[in-house]
C-alpha cells in the first residue's frame, strides 16, 4: 500500500515540476518579447523625433535619441549608417530608414525568441 502512495506522490511532483517549468518559460518568453518590443518602440520614437524636427534641447528627446543610439545594433548607427541619403532632408530620411530597419529587426528577433522559449 505504501508503494502505491509513493508512486502517486512522485507523479504529482513530476507534474508540478513540469507546470513550474512551463510557467517560467511562458514568463520568460513574454519578457523577451516585451524587451524587444520596447527597444523597437524606442527606435521608432527616435526616428519620429527626427521626422518631426523635435527640440534637441528637450530632455525627453535627448533621452530617446541616446537610447536609440545605444540600441541601434551598431549596424544602423546614424554616424555610419547602412544607407545615407542625400539632400533634401537627408538627416530625416537616414534616421527613418536606419532606425526603422533596426526596429523591424528587434521585432523579428523578439518574436523568434518568444516562440523559441515558449512551452
Amino acid at each position: 500500500m505504501s508503494k502505491m502512495a509513493d508512486k502517486t506522490a512522485d507523479e504529482g511532483t513530476g507534474r508540478s515540476t513540469t507546470l513550474t517549468v512551463a510557467r517560467v518559460r511562458s514568463v520568460a518568453s513574454r519578457a523577451a518579447w516585451v524587451v524587444c518590443l520596447t527597444l523597437a518602440l524606442v527606435l521608432a520614437a527616435a526616428a519620429f523625433s527626427f521626422a518631426l524636427d523635435a527640440n534637441v534641447n528637450n530632455d525627453l528627446v535627448k533621452l530617446v535619441r541616446d537610447l536609440a543610439n545605444a540600441f541601434d545594433l551598431g549596424f544602423f548607427d546614424l554616424d555610419e549608417p547602412v544607407k545615407r541619403f542625400k539632400n533634401p532632408n537627408s538627416d530625416v530620411k537616414t534616421a527613418l530608414f536606419n532606425y526603422g530597419i533596426a526596429a523591424v529587426v528587434y521585432l523579428i528577433v523578439g518574436r523568434f525568441l518568444e516562440r523559441l522559449i515558449r512551452p
